[in-house]
């Protein structure tokens, strides 16, 4: 299909494009850039109706979520390949990284195919599997990491849990090292964390709920940024939630650690104070934080030392959800409501500029995870997201096509709309009134 986007504010920060200009594509690549409309091609395009008018809105290169719970194999009543590449389209994302806690776990070259031919049949995005770091993610062997590689794993993550033997986790790093992926870390101490269900703080005591400190998470970041200082491994940190987990990422990018790290909107959106009692629906894992640690997250993706925003879409069924903090599942959907709410929250707020936005969606996600994409030069894959950052509009669950509706962000107003995702120049998402 051959394209023109015209009159949009095409921002690519990896070619350093900051202006008004249109954009053509011709077989699924972009073709040209600039001011079009007297071009042979374009009018073509005009005359068949294959246009896109983008006046007051953004045209970015399209997001990667580095983050997300397809659910498929084994939990399909959750969410599927499907249902999950769908919602994330909606959300501006023309690529997804599904983590590897499926049932059975991806942890061997053959579940990683089987993810792969089912992404081919049912998703018109882009879908980047990851692999297990461990056998049945049991954490006592390491999995074949280089046959998963080898199959289309582009990452090995235990999410969900941390690896706690450290040298089993080592070896695994030093394999990811060798091989040229990252690893991506989940990181909990399961020794430390107990029966908590949120935040240990004041809200956690007047519900009655055992809290989470936030050394559960510090203690592993330290861990695994030694590990990677030690294995040479290119370390990404998922969905970090404390202000000490951006100070150890800012010191140990500065002593020449390869590490990244990964801001959820949930956490960047709400604190614990936030909680308007024992609703589930603001049950996730990390746990909402303090008003410091929110302002440290903010900051940190301000300044850059946070490289990404990513989602961690975790749909679970209405009757998991309909449970007290304490009995429910960890986990909220965020494929559907990413961009508004880092619209809303950080944009708005003055901690990112637009340019910024796509940097931290888009950019860099590309870059941690080594795959084509991130910028809209000449001659790559016409992979774009077409939003604007001022409409505003009330987030509704019922609306969303994600089999999950766990959210804590129902009824809440919000600025930024997805009008249009793109993959390889095919329209995969348009907004409809």
């Amino acid at each position: 299909m051959n394209l023109w986007i015209k009159n949009g504010h095409l921002l690519d920060p990896a070619n350093q494009r900051d202006e008004i200009c249109d954009l053509y594509i011709k077989d699924g690549k972009v073709a040209r850039i600039g001011s079009l409309s007297s071009d042979t091609d374009v009018k073509e395009c005009e005359k068949n109706g294959e246009v896109i008018d983008a006046t007051g809105k953004y045209v970015m290169p399209g997001f990667l979520d580095l983050h997300v719970h397809l659910r498929e194999p084994g939990f399909e009543y959750k969410e599927t390949i499907e249902s999950g590449t769908r919602a994330a389209a909606k959300g501006g994302f023309t690529g997804v990284c599904p983590m590897p806690n499926t049932k059975p776990p991806t942890d061997c070259p053959e579940r990683v195919k089987k993810v792969l031919e089912i992404a081919s049949r049912d998703s018109r995005i882009h879908v980047y599997p990851v692999g297990a770091v461990t056998i049945g993610q049991m954490g006592e062997e390491v999995a074949d990491i280089e046959g998963m590689v080898k199959a289309g794993a582009k990452a090995i993550s235990e999410d969900g849990k941390s690896v706690m033997n450290a040298r089993i986790y080592h070896r695994a790093m030093e394999e990811a090292a060798r091989l040229g992926i990252p690893v991506m870390a989940h990181c909990e101490d399961k020794n430390m964390v107990g029966k908590g269900a949120m935040n240990a703080g004041e809200k956690a005591r007047e519900l009655g709920i055992e809290g989470i400190t936030n050394a559960v998470e510090d203690v592993i970041v330290a861990r695994d940024i030694l590990l990677a200082k030690e294995t040479k491994a290119r370390l990404h940190l998922c969905h970090c939630s404390t202000k000490d987990s951006v100070d150890m990422i800012q010191y140990a990018k500065e002593n020449g650690v390869d590490v990244s790290g990964e801001v959820c909107p949930h956490h960047f959106s709400l604190t614990q104070d936030d909680i308007p009692g024992d609703d589930a629906n603001y049950k996730m894992n990390p746990p909402l934080r303090a008003s410091t640690d929110v302002e440290r997250l903010c900051r940190g993706l301000s300044d850059g030392t946070m490289e990404a925003i990513s989602t961690d879409h975790a749909p679970h069924s209405e009757e998991e959800k309909n449970q007290s903090i304490a009995k429910a599942p960890f986990g909220i959907v965020g494929s559907e409501t990413a961009y508004a709410l880092t619209v809303t929250n950080l944009v708005k707020k003055g901690y990112l500029t637009p340019m910024q936005l796509v940097e931290r969606m888009s950019t860099n996600p590309h870059r941690i995870l080594g795959v084509p994409g991130g910028n809209l030069s000449v001659g790559m894959p016409a992979d774009i997201t077409i939003a604007d950052m001022d409409t505003s509009y009330t987030i509704d669950k019922h609306t969303f096509v994600s089999k999950g509706k766990n959210t804590p962000f129902h009824g809440m107003k919000v600025y930024g709309r997805v009008f249009y995702t793109l993959v390889a120049g095919e329209i995969v998402y348009q907004y409809e009134e």
